[in-house]
């Protein structure tokens, strides 16, 4: 496999210090040998999508681009060919999944923010089918606050006060209610039910005062601080009422402290750094300071946090004594956090990273442990051995100087090991090498422009002093509409290079690589020494079993199952049938192994295609069962960026969707943007369309008569059930199916979830699998079919998740399968505003433009737009990635007027 490492070996292998530690029949050298092993048949994909602009409004597009890599290169993935994208609410539901090609680890997609969306913290998920065996904890997982001025009449913003009652957590929420100009609600009923870790914490009614707001108070009883969710539902003076759901992101004011050892443990006399890290309980760092004391009272020392509620301090443990941080709280009191007990004898493995230049690493002995024999020091990256160096246990300290330039950016993992063979000390650096990255710089670019005038630009890559190919996304925005948030934005060098291996939540991650600082350096290794967390654990190598992987990577879309008797024995050398229509009509045909199971690979379709699955055994007989391979849904998590968390959405970014609402309107009226509207008085009882899930090209349910699965009866084939049922429809068993009286025999068209079948599947579907039969005979219903539905047309859905029963059909000899497509991409619109164009329509597009693939196959690449109606200072982001898995990030603004 390529390597970009190739400095980091040379350097260490002729280190004075330390020889590389290579003995073939050692037993490290075997754990070695297994973690190599284990790298290459577990390799670990990584994903980033980079969006267009930090926050949304409903009416958007949410535009994005999706960067995959292996971890033991970080070059762009072959491992996966498909990515999941997800949309989710803060209810932890999915409301939106597209599923994308990925060729050579890219891929780029859009949702589109329909007006039936609520304001709210939403969350962007992506992963393959391969990182499932990972787990959820290193999916790309980002919330989006998604706000709603275009489709709102309501308006809320609310305010939590924390305090105690009978030892529970109490809190009191006001929750003001206004409309979109600012115009109070007052005099309004308002019922609320507040959930606290999904459990009912509290409901009651109240009306509004004067000002729109609403107060009330409820408890937590669930003995720590939680979060939850208050549905709010405020009567209209029309009589409407709208539904609100506002985050309670926590019951307290309490702050967690928490104290780390570098390395992992403290050892008596020997000198050892202690990170601390305090955070509320929405998961948000608070800087505090305080007093390390020993178990005498005595001080020993004092210290604070410096960046985000993290910080550190030097403490030499002697024998015998225990200690205790005490934290100064803002009310004045004291919290109390004992520091971990020092062990009579062991190592202290400490790393100085705050040096521009260079890594020092110092291995501190206690006196107990000299000459136990040779230690051992892995430096490792996403498993990746870089180097082992063997550490003679002579002396009570040892050094080690790495020059930074030679390692590669991205966390490095320093792992010591005893001379049993036993990790006893790690510890997380994170470099940043300016040589891994690609100059990115754009010619071309003006300082002023006008408005809708045309920029003409030319992006130029260069990895060291040579030009790359390499595939780039371009964002550009008007930062008056929509204000920067340059620490929590999407950040390629951020995703892929440091929390894509970070286990919990990040503040403000982009902070540590906006600037190489001595000070932010500091901070990020605080970061580093606090939140260290590795995928990969040594004592899940070191025992004989290996986690199964129970997801193979997906490398194309396709059909498979198996087919038994039904008795439940495999069906070898069966004829399986696909037939697929929407788009032209697919077939295909393929025998089942011994085994029974089929397999059709590496077909394309989209994400609404529909197949029918036929089988017969080797006897030409149609009584078998198919079982389709079905992946299990991925489970959706809690939320672990609970500091990102917007209690007023729409109060944040109030800005954005004023001026968004006002661009949406102007859409609206010229018929670009579809709206649903919403009436101001609602009385009316709607009835439950009995054939909801039909695919019916006149609508669902509009038909001559619809036949519902209580009405079908107890009969053993489903034309049984049919016949008598629907006047002048008679049965025929040769040919067989049925026709209508009045056109002279000609059968009608048989409809089956969506696809055209032959009339003699009537025999092969069992009529308890049956939802809905709908029946077409007049002109009115059957002239959308054409030709197909001369002689009417029967419409049989089958029942699926939301019908009575909650799974799809499988029946004897037959099966619909509708598997994950791929998603069809929309195109961004940038509008040309040429001397032909005469479109005088006004242009407040927030974003002005979006671009998700700008190559440079000769190291440039060339794109153009046109500026938008609203002056102000544009900023131009451009992220990208080339063959060597390096990676660019660069921003540019200008000004226009």
């Amino acid at each position: 496999m390529k390597t970009k490492y190739p400095k980091v070996l040379i350097f260490l292998l002729v280190s004075a210090l330390f020889c590389a530690f290579r003995l073939a029949d050692d037993p490290f050298e075997n754990l070695l040998k297994k973690l190599a092993a284990y790298n290459e048949e577990h390799p670990q994909e990584k994903v980033y999508l980079h969006f267009d602009k930090p926050y949304y409004a409903v009416g958007d597009n949410i535009w994005f681009k999706a960067y995959v890599t292996d971890s033991r290169s970080g070059q762009l993935s072959k491992i996966s060919s498909a990515l999941y994208v997800e949309l989710i609410s803060e209810r932890d539901s999915v409301k939106k999944q597209i599923k994308l090609p990925l060729v050579s680890g890219l891929s780029w997609g859009d949702f589109k923010l329909t007006d039936t969306l609520k304001e709210g913290n939403y969350r962007i998920r992506a992963y393959t089918q391969w990182m499932r065996n990972a787990g959820p904890d290193f999916f790309f997982d980002k919330t989006i606050r998604i706000g709603n001025a275009w489709a709102n009449k309501v308006f809320t913003s609310t305010t939590y006060t924390f305090g105690k009652k009978s030892n529970a957590e109490l809190v009191d929420a006001v929750i003001t209610f206004t409309d979109k100009d600012g115009k109070p609600y007052g005099g309004q009923n308002v019922s609320y039910e507040v959930r606290l870790r999904d459990k009912p914490s509290g409901r009651g009614k109240g009306m509004t005062n004067a000002q729109g707001e609403v107060n009330f108070s409820f408890q937590n009883s669930t003995g720590s601080p939680a979060s939850g969710m208050i549905t709010a539902t405020i009567t209209l003076p029309n009589k409407q009422q709208i539904v609100k759901t506002i985050p309670v992101k926590t019951t307290t004011n309490a702050l967690s402290v928490q104290l780390f050892p570098e390395g992992g443990s403290l050892v008596e006399n020997l000198p050892s750094k202690v990170a601390i890290k305090a955070i509320n309980a929405a998961g948000l760092g608070v800087d505090v300071a305080g007093t390390l004391t020993d178990n005498d009272g005595i001080e020993v020392l004092t210290f604070n946090t410096t960046h985000l509620g993290m910080g550190n301090f030097i403490v030499n443990p002697q024998p015998g004594k225990t200690y205790t941080a005490k934290v100064k709280l803002k009310d004045g009191s004291t919290l109390d956090v004992p520091l971990p007990k020092a062990a009579p004898s062991g190592y202290v493995l400490s790393i100085n990273n705050a040096d521009s230049t260079k890594v020092g690493v110092k291995l501190l002995t206690s006196q107990a442990m000299l000459n136990q024999g040779e230690l051992k020091l892995v430096i490792q990256q996403n498993n990746a051995v870089l180097t082992v160096q063997k550490i003679p246990s002579a002396k009570q300290v040892s050094t080690l100087s790495l020059p930074k330039k030679d390692l590669p950016s991205g966390i490095i993992h320093f792992t010591l090991f005893s001379a049993t063979n036993l990790p006893v000390a790690e510890r997380l650096i994170f470099i940043n090498n300016p040589a891994d990255q690609i100059v990115a710089s754009l010619t071309g670019l003006k300082n002023t422009y006008n408005t809708r005038e045309n920029t003409e630009l030319t992006l130029s890559a260069k990895d060291g002093d040579k030009a790359t190919v390499g595939s780039f996304s371009v964002a550009v925005t008007n930062t008056n509409v929509v204000t920067p948030d340059p620490d929590n934005e999407s950040n390629i060098l951020t995703g892929l290079l440091l929390t894509s291996d970070l286990k919990g939540y990040v503040e403000k991650p982009n902070y540590y690589l906006r600037n190489n600082t001595k000070e932010t350096r500091e901070h990020l290794d605080n970061l580093m020494l606090s939140q260290g967390w590795s995928r990969f654990l040594w004592s899940d190598l070191m025992g004989d079993a290996v986690k199964p992987l129970a997801f193979p990577p997906e490398k194309s879309l396709k059909v498979s199952g198996t087919i038994t008797t039904t008795g439940g024995k495999p069906v070898p050398n069966g004829k399986v049938s696909l037939l697929a229509t929407g788009g032209g009509v697919f077939m295909a045909d393929t025998l089942t192994d011994a085994r029974g199971h089929f397999n059709f690979d590496n077909l394309v379709f989209g994400d609404s295609t529909k197949f029918v699955v036929q089988a017969r055994n080797a006897k030409n007989k149609k009584y078998v069962e198919i079982n389709v391979d079905v992946l299990p849904g991925q489970i959706v998590t809690k939320n672990k960026n609970t500091g990102d968390v917007e209690i007023n959405v729409n109060e944040s970014i109030a800005g954005y969707i004023t001026k968004s609402n006002a661009y949406f309107d102007g859409l609206n009226k010229r018929g670009l943007l579809e709206r649903t509207l919403l009436l101001d008085q609602v009385n009316i009882v709607q009835k439950k369309n009995p054939a909801q899930y039909s695919a019916n090209l006149n609508g669902a349910g509009h038909a001559d008569q619809v036949i519902t699965a209580k009405d079908l009866g107890t009969c053993t084939y489903l034309w049984q059930c049919l016949q008598g049922r629907v006047a002048g429809m008679l049965y025929s068993p040769n040919p067989q199916g049925f026709y209508l009286v009045r056109n002279n025999g000609k059968l009608m068209q048989i409809i089956l979830d969506g696809m055209y079948v032959d009339a003699n599947i009537l025999d092969q579907i069992t009529p308890f699998d049956v939802e809905t039969i709908e029946i077409l005979k007049n002109v009115s219903n059957t002239a959308i079919y054409g030709s197909m539905g001369g002689g009417g047309v029967m419409i049989i859905t089958t029942k699926r998740g939301g019908g009575d029963l909650g799974y799809s059909r499988y029946s004897p000899g037959i099966i619909t399968f509708g598997p994950k497509g791929y998603y069809a991409v929309r195109q961004f619109y940038s509008p040309q505003y040429t001397p032909e164009n005469t479109d005088k329509s006004e242009d407040k597009r927030s974003t002005v433009y979006w671009n998700p693939h700008v190559p440079t196959p000769d190291g440039t690449g060339k794109f153009n737009f046109y500026n938008t109606d609203e002056p102000g200072t544009y900023r131009i982001v451009i992220e990208g990635i080339n063959e060597e898995g390096h990676l660019a990030r660069k921003v540019y603004t200008y000004q226009v007027k």
